[in-house]
């Protein structure tokens, strides 16, 4: 027997493979089709680290038993390769971006190969490629014709150390996505992408799918749909400020109003003002906050009164204060609100430090304690035709008291807002879209994609903030497709989130130069059968595929109205210290120097070993060597073998339990609890002395989705026929997994008093009297009584005596 050389065997499979196109999928076939994905990667330049992988090898193990259940399987890889950190290296080490890019691919696809994934390379794209990145610009065209693609000037996210805008999804806890700078607020031309329009689908669509619960309630929660009602306040400026509120039923309640600084009343006001200078200096104030820090419920309150304007309560009439405060923002409802101190905590706070009267308009709670806020049930007070009525019928009276009116109007409200999309950077998609004085913003051609991102001399965005292709005259300017006419190139580029927003198409049929992806290739493959990805993107990527593929759909592009099936997530692998790896941490742990030392397999095994796929895990490279065991013994195993077609008494039912275990973890991503039952297993056959060949073709075949090239190695040393790619999945007996001979417990009175080995089929009463005949038992039944006998099958036997 040869010595395992996991360097020797890993490359020799690996080639093998990539030499026959085994992984390869068709699009034409008589077998089942499986679509199974994970997000495919940022090229970063720090390659990949152990925690990347722990997703790949997760579907890679159902990837490999669907081919070995005969489906036709699809599991692809590619780059996201567009984004800021790219150019931010660049700029810093003066290298084109598309060389980093280049450099960086090479790199983590020689690591994804070194670990012996099964992806279909033959399918590999590139989100940088002109090639790909014209339908990125086709599909803007499609959004533009169809008015969901549009440019306004806004107040936006702006983050000063990348230059750059960003979505309200890519700020987390008021800091950049990318760097962790704290974002501030600028006002700048900006194209939009009417997501918004999408809202109540991307809500109610979730229904047909199978994501996990978190991943649902997340997108539900960010899109934030309520219902309630849309109530005009007349104000002392002789004009109108509009609130949308979720509880009208409390109007009587609303005792002052707030608005951002950022509202445009206050432009049309300032006259009126009687304390304009205290005003522009808070919008100054609030201006260099972020939305997280406005809107976050333990800060201090502030604010500034309007002096010289005052709104009217329309149920009562009363005329009550108007403050500007930053915890109201302009890009939610109306930008406005109606405070209700008396049952909103933050009202409440705001209207103590400001003298403001509170008012009880749902019975219940200690006004001069707290605000009462638990009034989803509750009785009416206070409030003029509602009192004595139910909240839930004050809501539907006081509505339709509104609409009859003329000052009301029930309305469905979003916390999402439409998509901020371009970016003042270079190293994205240009927007295929030029500015003509005369006709305004006109798409280009689409005869003319792709619009290839021209050379620059320096990728610095410039000191206005505008995009480095600004300063590029000759490409900037040019003519109107429409008029002829001298016209300006738009010079934004595309977000980051372009090119992922519809890559899964694309592997569909990614060398298609006439489409996107060919209708029959996009009926036969989507929608993704399996679809995992990082909790981080639920509410980036995750969202603005499935809207992109929706308006896809809605002109015929797309088959489905859903891009996912399925939609799993995992736990993230922290590093040894017990904290997320990053380079400034000092804790990333590179897979190269795991694969050099343990090799592929035993990393593979131990990426779904280390814990729960769903949760966080800590590496631990200690803990490697009880793969690294299996896999030496696993190998030994070859010595051991005899002859047989069939299974050996002795470990046939395991054998059975582990099938249907290991094919159940699989499926249920619990690849730890799988690899746990295959060490047991592997155990019982040592135990036992030997195993017949049919032993050790099912243990390799149930070994082979969690490292491949040592199975694959053994098959062939065994001279098993083929190779484990050309096998079946192997199948389970629900019958042989019952064991046949099974410990009981022998109680009397309740008390454990000896256990027996007894065939799981025997009769009750031949079990009741081998655990009379026990010996230890029958010492604590002789002279007593037996009043009551039980038998537990597969459990216990208890006598009960006196």
């Amino acid at each position: 027997m040869n010595e395992y050389n996991f360097e020797t065997i890993e490359r020799k499979w690996q080639q093998k493979w990539a030499e026959s196109g085994v992984f390869e999928a068709s699009n034409e076939s008589t077998k089942p089709k499986f679509y199974c994905l994970v997000e495919f990667p940022y090229p970063s330049g720090q390659g990949l680290h152990v925690g990347h992988p722990r997703s790949y090898t997760a579907l890679d193990l159902v990837a490999r038993k669907r081919r070995l259940e005969g489906y036709n399987v699809l599991y692809p890889m590619g780059w996201d390769a567009f984004g800021l950190p790219t150019e931010n290296y660049a700029i810093q080490h003066k290298i084109h971006p598309a060389v980093v890019t280049k450099d960086n691919i090479a790199n983590f696809k020689k690591q994804l190969q070194a670990l012996g994934y099964s992806f279909d390379w033959s399918r590999e794209i590139n989100t940088t490629d002109p090639e790909y990145y014209k339908w990125t610009q086709w599909i803007f065209l499609q959004l533009f014709k169809h008015d969901l693609a549009y440019k306004k000037e806004m107040n936006v996210n702006w983050c000063p150390s990348c230059k750059v805008v960003l979505a309200n999804e890519e700020v987390i806890n008021g800091g950049c996505e990318r760097c962790g700078t704290q974002v501030e607020h600028k006002v700048k031309s900006q194209w939009m992408l009417r997501i918004t329009a999408y809202a109540d689908r991307l809500i109610d669509d979730l229904e047909g799918v199978d994501f996990i619960d978190r991943v649902k309630t997340q997108q539900i929660n960010w899109i934030g749909r309520s219902y309630g009602a849309e109530v005009s306040f007349a104000t002392s400026a002789g004009d109108e400020l509009k609130v949308y509120t979720t509880r009208p039923d409390t109007l009587f309640g609303a005792t002052y109003m707030v608005i951002s600084p950022e509202h445009a009343s206050l432009a049309q006001w300032n006259n009126l003002l009687e304390n304009q200078a205290e005003v522009a200096a808070y919008q100054e104030f609030a201006g260099k906050k972020s939305d997280f820090e406005r809107t976050e419920v333990n800060k201090e309150k502030t604010g500034v009164r309007l002096a010289g304007v005052q709104a009217i309560n329309p149920v009562n009439g009363q005329a009550i204060p108007i403050f500007i405060s930053d915890y109201v923002l302009a890009t939610y409802g109306t930008g406005a609100i109606m405070a209700v101190p008396g049952h909103d905590t933050r009202d409440y706070e705001f209207a103590k430090k400001f003298d403001l009267p509170i008012v009880e308009v749902v019975a219940g709670g200690d006004l001069n304690q707290a605000a009462f806020t638990d009034i989803e049930e509750g009785t009416m007070v206070n409030s003029g035709f509602l009192n004595g009525l139910s909240v839930k019928d004050a809501k539907a009276k006081i509505t339709a008291w509104l609409e009859e009116q003329g000052i009301g109007t029930a309305k469905t409200n979003f916390k999402l807002r439409d998509w901020v999309f371009s970016r003042q950077r270079y190293w994205g998609e240009p927007i295929p879209i030029v500015h003509c004085e005369k006709c305004g913003y006109v798409p280009m051609p689409e005869s003319d994609l792709p619009l290839r991102l021209p050379e620059v001399t320096t990728y610095e965005p410039t000191a206005t903030g505008e995009s480095p292709l600004a300063t590029l005259s000759d490409w900037v300017n040019t003519t109107c497709p429409q008029c002829g006419g001298p016209a300006k190139r738009e010079t934004d580029t595309m977000p980051q989130w372009a090119g992922s927003s519809w890559y899964f198409m694309r592997y569909a049929d990614p060398h298609n130069s006439e489409a996107l992806a060919s209708p029959a290739s996009l009926e036969y493959w989507v929608p993704v059968d399996w679809y995992n990805g990082g909790m981080e993107h639920t509410t980036l990527h995750l969202l603005y595929s499935r809207f992109w593929y929706k308006f896809l759909y809605d002109i015929g592009v797309s088959p489905t109205s859903e891009p996912y099936a399925k939609r799993t997530s995992h736990g993230m692998i922290l590093g040894e210290n017990g904290e997320k790896m990053s380079k400034s941490r000092g804790n990333v742990v590179n897979p190269d120097d795991i694969v050099g030392e343990f090799g592929a397999d035993t990393m593979r095994l131990y990426e779904v070993f280390i814990g729960d796929f769903e949760k966080p895990a800590t590496w631990n490279t200690a803990s490697i060597k009880g793969c690294q065991r299996y896999l030496d013994r696993l190998w030994t195993l070859q010595s051991l073998a005899e002859d047989g077609d069939a299974y050996s008494p002795e470990l046939e039912t395991m054998i059975h339990q582990t099938i249907r275990k290991v094919g159940n973890d699989i499926e249920q991503l619990k690849g730890n609890t799988a690899v746990a039952q295959l060490m047991t297993l592997l155990n019982r056959v040592y135990d036992h002395g030997s195993l017949t060949h049919a032993d050790y073709r099912t243990l390799l075949l149930l070994t082979n989705p969690f490292a491949p090239h040592v199975s694959e190695e053994l098959w062939e040393i065994m001279q098993y026929g083929g190779t484990v790619t050309d096998q079946a999945w192997p199948q389970y007996e629900e019958e042989k997994c019952r064991e046949k001979m099974v410990e009981l417990a022998v109680q009397i009175n309740g008390k454990v008093r000896s256990r027996i080995v007894v065939n799981a089929e025997a009769a009750a009463s031949e079990v009741l009297e081998m655990a009379k005949a026990d010996e230890a038992a029958a010492r604590h039944l002789e002279g007593k009584n037996i009043v009551k006998e039980l038998y537990v099958p597969g459990r216990l036997v208890n006598f009960v005596v006196k």
